[in-house]
C-alpha cells in the first residue's frame, strides 16, 4: 500500500473512532462491496453528528469498537 495512502486511512480511522487500520479498511471495503452487490452509487463523503453516532454504535454492536 502506497505510503500516502496509508497516512491518510489512518488519520481517517482514528478520527472516526476505529482501535486500528485494519478495522477501519475491513469497514470500507464491506461498505464498498455491499453497494456495489445493491447496485447503490456511493454517496457524499460527509457524514452529520448524528449519522457518525449510529455508525459507530453499530461498530461496537458488531465488536469493532470498544
Amino acid at each position: 500500500m502506497p505510503a500516502e495512502l496509508a497516512e491518510k486511512l489512518t488519520k481517517r480511522a482514528k478520527s472516526t473512532g476505529f482501535k486500528s487500520l485494519s478495522s477501519y479498511i475491513i469497514y470500507v471495503l464491506r461498505q464498498v462491496l455491499s453497494n456495489i452487490e445493491t447496485g447503490e452509487k456511493p454517496k457524499k463523503d460527509s457524514i452529520t453528528k448524528e449519522g457518525e453516532k449510529k455508525v459507530k454504535e453499530k461498530l461496537r454492536k458488531l465488536g469493532y469498537l470498544d
